[in-house]
């Protein structure tokens, strides 16, 4: 088995911060669906992305910033490791969004993401978003799966750096496989001391799944989906639905996004379905593309993709944000999904499940 370096690296928190930038977008040649997969020129390196100490580094800081912000431990992993709940609440009335990361740990870029919105929340021009919505998140559920630290050999893995990152918890278990049985320590700490504990309206659940997928010829950025089980409320669904119209409408337009609809099962263990039937909660899964590290060359995706990865993410928290906010999502236009097509792989690989 192999484990991350036993001395982890505490950076300051502008080294912190830089690693969640990861110097910006790449040339649009380069942009999300066309970036390099690792049997192209693509790179696999962990060493631009923020370890676990990092990235409670981070919080810790922007918590002693940020007078909104409110940093609450909710349960630890498997190893130990203490689990992260973010919070902006100024009034419980208000509507609530939850942002899900890193329930697979080799998918870490959504991580890196959240930990930028984060720090654009604790500036002024984040106001008036602040003002109309409650906020939480939760950056990095699977931190034994992100730091390699688990009970199970990594060695066939892909990813050079630091170390290995991996799909499942320390005990080899997927994480959004347990949200009906809720037997692992990570998913009993969101269920019991989150999903229980705070009136949520809306979720997205930030995934990224493997490197072939394609809607209309062009490879995809991303993919979403709103839940499919036939227990969830119909009006659920269409909330679930109008969420998803706020992240089409501000990526798929921007030149380097490109969206799927993504192919995902009924099952309700999996938190896109469970959640929304046991709680009432519009729920939206993205799909972002590529992996972080994997067994198999088709899931991984070359750096030079992250930081178009890393901007979607941003993208996507912040636009959902605002319009719940100002009450626009209300009126989203949910008839793009009649003829949003639905992703499919390219020959020699086919994108993960969620």
């Amino acid at each position: 088995m192999k484990k991350p370096l036993a001395n982890f690296r505490t950076l300051a928190v502008s080294g912190a911060l830089a690693l969640a930038v990861v110097a910006g977008p790449a040339p649009l040649a380069h942009a999300v669906g066309e970036g390099p997969t690792y049997d192209g020129n693509g790179q696999i390196t962990t060493s631009k992305l923020a370890t676990y100490e990092q990235m409670v580094s981070f919080l810790k800081d922007q918590d002693a910033r940020q007078p909104a912000m409110e940093l609450e431990v909710i349960g630890q992993t498997v190893k130990g490791r203490d689990i992260h709940l973010v919070k902006y609440i100024s009034d419980p009335a208000k509507p609530t969004i939850l942002y899900l990361t890193q329930q697979h740990g080799n998918e870490q870029l959504t991580t890196e993401g959240a930990m930028e919105f984060i720090k654009h929340l604790g500036t002024g021009k984040s106001a008036d978003i602040l003002k109309g919505v409650n906020i939480l998140v939760v950056p990095m559920l699977n931190a034994d799966g992100a730091m390699g630290d688990v009970n199970f050999s990594l060695d066939n893995y892909l990813a050079k750096g630091d170390r290995h990152l991996t799909r499942y918890n320390a005990e080899g278990v997927d994480l959004n496989r347990d949200h009906v049985a809720k037997v692992q320590p990570e998913t009993q700490a969101l269920h019991n001391n989150v999903m229980r504990k705070y009136r949520i309206d809306y979720m997205i659940d930030l995934h990224h799944q493997g490197t072939r997928a394609e809607r209309d010829g062009k490879l995809v950025s991303g993919s979403i989906l709103y839940p499919t089980t036939p227990n969830a409320d119909p009006a659920v669904v269409e909330k679930s639905k109008q969420l998803g119209a706020v992240v089409f409408n501000n990526v798929d337009s921007t030149g380097w996004g490109h969206l799927g609809k993504y192919q995902g099962g009924s099952a309700e263990t999996i938190s896109r379905n469970g959640i929304s039937v046991e709680y009432g909660i519009a729920t939206l899964l993205f799909e972002m593309r590529g992996m972080s590290d994997h067994y198999l060359d088709g899931y991984a995706l070359g750096q030079r993709s992250n930081g178009y990865l890393i901007k979607q993410t941003v993208t996507t928290l912040t636009s959902t944000a605002a319009a719940i906010a100002d009450g626009s999502i209300a009126d989203a236009d949910t008839s793009f999904w009649n003829t949003l097509a639905e992703q499919t792989s390219r020959p020699a690989g086919e994108a993960e499940d969620e």
